[in-house]
């Protein structure tokens, strides 16, 4: 990674189709250019409340573009996916998770959330349920029963308050929502001038 360079921020809500398509980019863009990226999920729900905003799919006209946005985008960046049912869902559990594994090990707090995404969004799964996540967890070699007992701590529930505080404090009002060097970009479809940005500006 280049050297002195802050890593970039990439804020996210696990229930953001979105989301799942640049947390599937980011990565090797930023690679690409020498720079790191820090994941940081937070709930999106604590954002609406504040700016009175909710999921683009429950919004009368936009909705059906919405739909039909998401499977053209999905084939546009080569990914496998399907809106799952119920969508949207609530994130805790997955969120608390995520910084759980992150205070000891940002990779592996990583690949969980690739798994998280993807079980969501291309297999369907629920995963506002905690035995899904509970199950994600173990198939990234984590013990299941330690990750449950962490879960219900007041410690963990407070790091995912403090992001979701933290986003809002950053400006972030959508997922994904990328940060450089107090650049922001929000949506996938930013993915460009994200490019553009990272190769010097514009």
């Amino acid at each position: 990674m280049r050297d002195g360079a802050a890593p970039i921020d990439f804020w996210f809500d696990f229930s953001s189709p979105y989301g799942y398509f640049m947390s599937e980019k980011i990565d090797a863009l930023a690679a690409r250019h020498g720079r790191s990226v820090r994941w940081r999920p937070f709930l999106l729900g604590v954002v609406y409340k504040l700016v009175g905003g909710r999921p683009l799919t429950e919004i009368p006209l936009k909705g059906d573009y919405s739909r039909h946005d998401l499977d053209r985008s999905a084939r546009f960046l080569g990914l496998p996916f399907a809106l799952p049912t119920p969508f949207p869902v609530a994130t805790q559990h997955a969120g608390r998770a995520f910084y759980w594994l992150a205070a000891e090990d940002a990779a592996l707090a990583r690949r969980f959330a690739h798994a998280a995404y993807r079980a969501y969004f291309v297999d369907g799964h629920d995963i506002s349920q905690l035995p899904v996540v509970l199950e994600l967890a173990a198939g990234q070699g984590i013990e299941p029963s330690a990750l449950a007992e962490a879960l219900g701590t007041d410690t963990v529930k407070e790091a995912l308050k403090t992001a979701s505080n933290e986003a809002i404090e950053a400006g972030v009002f959508g997922s994904p929502y990328v940060i450089i060097d107090g650049e922001p970009f929000w949506g996938v479809d930013r993915l460009p001038q994200i490019e553009r940005w990272l190769a010097g500006g514009f």
